[in-house]
């Protein structure tokens, strides 16, 4: 019987069981109810062994390397553990070992029981492992390391040890394919990691990689894979290639910290050695000019052209009748930018072709600004309690969310990331909005000064009506010179610190540096390509700590800190400054629009009145409606600005001046020089506070130059309506 149970623990079948592992009714009788027990746990352990055998020799012919690997190792342990010991416990009972043969001829079965106990446990989960790999047709590598990993996270030592070597090889497996792709950018016939344009495909990664480690990974990938596919004339040297590789065998993704260590030292040395070999400062400083000329309007007579074109398209949309031809598209958007290219600069610019618009919230119909005051508009803005969104000024252009998009191709998305275009997306939402509204208020101006001219033809020095009617009119419409006076000298104030003070000053210091660093990087480069084995071109890829020559990390690191400076001086990261700034707007395109609404005058035509009665001379209705309609704009636009300056005083002497933008994403990697650390904290601790401060001063300045905004206004004890005579 002892034979019987041997040949049943080694995965033969036997009589003394049925098929579902339960003791055959026949024999139960004959036995101890110790001994049935016995029995009953030596066969459901030699069960669960069969069923793991026959699921490994089923799993093995799938077409799945990662699948046959576990099969493979789950094979090789039970042949080395699990057999092994039914050959060692056979081999003992043959010797009569006294530890297991009782009185030179009988073996218990307790003891039999005892020695396979060990095996409980890790055949139940071993057993349960294999019925959940054949409920799925088909595993992807990421799920079923996940997996995996989660199994072996048990207290139970032999299960976790068990599990835990099965993923390893799983692991193994794996990163052979992953040091194939990003350390030679070749991808595997069957089951690649990648697409073949270089996309990481949908569970193809595990959840224990980390999401900056994922876009590293597909990083260099893309990176290697389109130099060996494009035949670039440099390649990787081979020592850095075999560096990566001695890197890689070294880690498992299970050991996320070092894993993303190792990623991100192979990213920073494949750009940095990208940088001396492949994007050229010409590639960059090409695309920090489109990038200036555009997003933060540094050509001028385009920005112009593209707003009046915009202005356009919503007019003409409006006169068609409602229907699909109504509507705006994306479409509509991007023909509008190559109209106003035409006769700019722009208009054979070949960056021009990777500038296109984006509607998040689809076709539209376009929108007029609002001639009503919106719902707590007549209060100021809270300044407290939330941060207020910068994406609000995306809507000043047409009514509706517009983002202006950068198209980037290889090698350039090696410099810029979505990190970088979304900050540019911001600005250009915030100075597009900000230079609309002082085209229309400059327009205002003009249409306003135009229709004075008109009328002075006919009432000569006054502006005609009774005694009473002509000194209400004198003064409505000098109110409303008032207010278009103020919006255009807060509109010009600003715009003039924004597009002068920041933005010309940090692109020309971006541009000077780059430059000045750049040309000893390329005279470096290009000695090193001249001079030096491929060896040399390794070791100078990878500079040491008192290198002065910008490498790919330090590059990037300058454009963060530009683009962070830039938030700052725009006053994008204040909350408090941008919830002001929003209504300032408002309150300019509602003015301009009412204006245009009364015919491109404050004052009404006198005709408009009708005929005074003889010995009437009460002011008209019209004047009176008009009165309200500018008091109530006067007054809102005194409190913003007063507001504003307030708030843009207290903000010096907050702390800190810090966009929230996170530099060390994509831009510090771990592993990066010692100069390129210090340079990072230099750029965040002095020119990113000071300057930032400096900044704001100056628009401290400007806006104060009179005292107008920093003394107390002197209170009007009936307000603007008794001061006109209307109360």
């Amino acid at each position: 019987m002892i034979a019987e149970i041997l040949l049943l623990l080694a995965g033969h079948s036997s009589s003394l069981f049925t098929k579902d592992s339960s003791l055959n009714p026949a024999l139960a009788p004959l036995l101890h109810p110790g001994e049935q027990q016995c029995l009953e746990s030596l066969g459901l352990i030699a069960f669960r062994y069969r069923k793991i055998k026959v699921s490994c020799s089923t799993l093995s012919r799938s077409s799945s390397r990662y699948i046959c690997a576990l099969c493979a190792t789950l094979s090789h342990i039970l042949k080395e553990e699990y057999e092994s010991l039914v050959i060692e416990t056979e081999a003992k009972i043959l010797r009569r070992d006294s530890a297991l043969v009782g009185s030179g001829a009988f073996v218990p079965l307790s003891s039999v029981r005892a020695i396979f106990s060990e095996w409980d446990a890790p055949l139940a989960a071993l057993s349960t492992l294999m019925d959940e790999l054949e409920s799925e047709k088909q595993w992807k590598p990421g799920p079923l390391i996940d997996m995996l990993l989660a199994r072996s996270r048990t207290g139970v030592y032999r299960i976790a040890d068990i599990i835990s070597r099965i993923s390893i090889t799983v692991q193994g497996v794996w990163r052979t394919q992953l040091t194939a792709f990003i350390v030679h950018g070749s991808l595997s016939p069957t089951d690649p990691l990648a697409s073949e344009d270089y996309v990481l495909k949908e569970g193809h990664i595990p959840s224990c990689v980390s999401t900056q480690t994922r876009d590293s990974i597909a990083y260099v990938g893309r990176a290697i894979g389109t130099i060996n596919a494009v035949r670039w004339q440099k390649q990787l040297p081979r020592d850095i290639a075999s560096e990566h590789t001695m890197m890689l065998e070294s880690v498992l993704p299970e050991d996320q910290h070092a894993f993303d260590l190792v990623i991100s030292q192979i990213r920073t040395n494949v750009g940095e050695w990208l940088w001396l070999n492949v994007l050229t400062r010409n590639d960059i400083e090409g695309a920090l000019d489109s990038l200036g000329n555009y997003f933060l309007l540094r050509n001028g007579e385009f920005s112009l052209s593209l707003i009046r074109e915009i202005e356009r398209l919503k007019t003409s949309r409006l006169a068609t009748r409602a229907g699909s031809t109504s509507m705006i598209r994306e479409q509509d958007l991007n023909l509008a930018l190559l109209r106003a290219s035409l006769g700019t600069t722009a208009q054979h610019d070949p960056y021009l072709a990777r500038l296109r618009f984006s509607l998040p919230s689809g076709p539209l119909r376009p929108l007029l600004p609002s001639l009503s005051s919106p719902k707590g508009q007549s209060s100021l803005p809270s300044t407290h309690g939330g941060a207020s969104s910068t994406s609000l000024f995306n809507t000043h252009l047409l009514g509706t969310p517009l983002s202006l998009c950068y198209s980037i191709s290889w090698p350039l998305d090696l410099f810029l990331d979505r990190a970088d275009l979304s900050a540019y997306a911001t600005l250009f939402a915030f100075l597009s909005a900000l230079r609309k509204t002082h085209t229309r208020v400059n327009t205002c101006w003009t249409s306003l000064s135009n229709a004075q001219r008109a009328r002075r033809r006919w009432t000569g020095l006054g502006e005609g009506g009774t005694t009473e009617d002509s000194d209400v009119r004198k003064r409505l419409l000098r109110c409303g010179w008032g207010i278009v006076r103020d919006m255009g000298w807060f509109l010009d104030t600003l715009s003039g610190y924004v597009l002068m003070d920041v933005v010309d000053v940090e692109f020309r210091k971006l541009k000077d540096r780059v430059g000045k660093e750049g040309n000893g990087s390329s005279a470096r480069a290009e000695s090193n390509v001249a001079s030096q084995s491929h060896a040399d071109t390794h070791n100078a890829s990878i500079p040491s700590g008192t290198s002065s020559h910008l490498d790919f990390t330090t590059l990037r690191t300058i454009h963060t800190g530009y683009l962070d400076r830039l938030l700052n001086g725009c006053l994008l990261t204040n909350p408090s400054l941008t919830a002001i700034l929003q209504p300032i707007l408002d309150v300019c395109e509602r003015f301009v629009a009412q204006v245009e609404r009364w015919g491109g005058d404050v004052l009404p035509a006198l005709l408009f009145e009708g005929s005074l009665k003889e010995g009437d001379d009460q002011v008209g209705a019209m004047v009176k409606e008009r009165w309200l309609v500018v008091a109530e704009i006067d007054q809102t636009l005194r409190d913003l600005l007063e507001s504003f300056y307030e708030q843009l005083t207290a903000s010096t002497s907050q702390q800190p001046f810090s966009s929230g933008m996170d530099t060390s994403k994509s831009m510090f990697l771990p592993g990066a020089n010692q100069t390129t650390a210090n340079m990072s904290r230099n750029s965040k601790g002095v020119e990113g506070t000071d300057d930032s401060r400096r900044h704001v001063e100056r628009l401290l300045l400007r806006l104060d130059f009179n005292g107008g905004l920093s003394k107390a206004r002197r209170k009007i004890s009936g307000g603007i309506l008794a001061e006109g005579g209307l109360e």
